[in-house]
């Protein structure tokens, strides 16, 4: 549950807003060190914040900032100080307004889709991994890790190779080829492992408590708590881009549940400092799974908190956590919001993977044909208003997973090279 770090090292409390680590689930409180679960109940920890530290931050300061995920450093547990950031500087993503997408499936009010296909190595992770290794840098940490389906992978890989740091990243073994050699392609110790994402973590979680590992900064296990805050600047980013405005609706791709949660936290976190108002009736957030792995959809449909871990199946592999850790929390921010999770088989996604190339020029990977998937499903089943703003998130660069759509797609025509061929073909007409 914690690891052994320098103890001079530590992250500077005079520059950052972050005061502790506190219990999801019984609230106690910790050091700000390298610990992610709780002592006391064995909770998932998260950054406590000194609230008035947060309220002194303006839209102007933000405003001023870079043009990436930094210029929200006051309100993140790590990197006040540009000198001490492990990062690709990624975030300030595309908003992309959609009302082709919009008018296909009925919606009348504005619907975005906010794309992070756009970061360094294309996909959202490039924000968790910037924060969590920075904070990973401050706590002592010498070498970068993690368990992971994919994206996060090639992101600690990258961000490894920019610092000069060796690193060292687990894949199940079935990982789609374009993921595995956009993590190979930085040069660290890449291990695949003969079994499922949950049986990656689990081994990863071992490893952490070895002696051999002391020095090594599992992002998404011991130094999860600052990893999880990364994922927060997507709602900071739609707010600001919507014009300082939080949307009624969100609709968000669920692996873990942590993306969810996060970027509820992020809106509940934007309206107590001031700096936006919730919408009227507040908003409500959409989760949206895999029919090959969907745990926590599965539980919210049957009405109950117990979330029964699954083996995972189908071709959304970036969703594929059968026993996911915030699946708890991503039940309660829906239900208390007022939203709903729905789920996709993969012919849906392959669909909704095209319809969003088709309508809005965006090619996601599956995961964000999940979405879209679900958006649909969650239109045509009256749980989401059409007449109500909208977001959806492309979590993930659909080059990423080519194989998904391959045998779709292809030339309409094929022609020999001659004005006769062309005007056969009707393309003339």
């Amino acid at each position: 549950m914690t690891s052994t770090i320098p103890a001079t090292s530590g992250i500077d409390t005079t520059l950052s807003p972050a005061r502790a680590l506190v219990c999801r689930a019984c609230s106690a409180r910790y050091p700000l060190a390298a610990q992610h679960a709780c002592y006391e109940c064995f909770g998932p920890l998260e950054v406590d914040y000194d609230t008035a530290a947060l309220a002194a931050v303006t839209r102007e300061q933000i405003e001023a900032g870079p043009d990436n995920l930094w210029r929200y450093a006051a309100l993140l547990p790590a990197g006040q100080d540009p000198a001490t950031r492990v990062t690709l500087d990624p975030g300030l993503t595309r908003l992309v307004a959609a009302p082709h997408l919009a008018a296909e499936l009925g919606i009348t009010a504005p619907l975005w889709v906010k794309d992070d296909s756009g970061n360094p190595t294309h996909s959202f992770k490039d924000r968790v991994v910037s924060v969590a290794l920075t904070a990973a840098r401050a706590l002592g940490f010498t070498r970068y890790a993690c368990a992971s389906t994919g994206n996060l992978a090639n992101s600690v890989a990258a961000h490894a190779a920019r610092a000069g740091v060796p690193s060292v990243v687990f894949i199940p073994s079935d990982l789609e080829q374009g993921k595995v050699v956009t993590t190979a392609v930085y040069g660290g110790d890449l291990v695949a492992i003969d079994g499922s994402y949950d049986d990656v973590n689990r081994l990863c979680g071992e490893l952490v408590e070895t002696d051999e590992f002391e020095d090594t900064a599992f992002v998404n296990v011991n130094v999860r708590p600052y990893y999880a805050e990364g994922s927060k600047t997507l709602g900071y980013e739609v707010a600001e881009q919507l014009g300082w405005r939080i949307p009624a609706q969100v609709v968000i791709p669920m692996a873990s549940g942590e993306l969810l949660t996060k970027i509820d936290k992020a809106f509940a976190e934007l309206v107590e400092i001031g700096l936006v108002e919730a919408p009227a009736g507040g908003w409500k957030v959409f989760g949206a799974q895999s029919a090959g792995c969907n745990p926590i959809a599965t539980a919210l449909h049957g009405g109950t908190d117990t979330i029964v871990p699954v083996k995972p199946t189908g071709i959304a592999k970036s969703l594929n956590i059968g026993d996911p850790a915030a699946g708890l929390y991503a039940l309660e921010a829906v239900r208390r919001t007022g939203g709903w999770m729905e789920y996709a088989d993969d012919d849906e996604i392959r669909a909704g993977i095209r319809l969003l190339a088709r309508t809005t020029g965006v090619f996601a990977e599956t995961a964000g044909g999940v979405t879209v998937a679900v958006l649909r499903k969650l239109v045509e089943s009256g749980r989401l208003d059409p007449a109500a703003e909208t977001v959806v998130f492309n979590t993930g660069e659909g080059l990423k997973t080519l194989d998904a759509v391959a045998p779709e797609v292809g030339p309409t025509h094929r022609i020999r090279p001659s004005l006769r061929a062309a005007r056969d073909a009707g393309l003339l007409s």
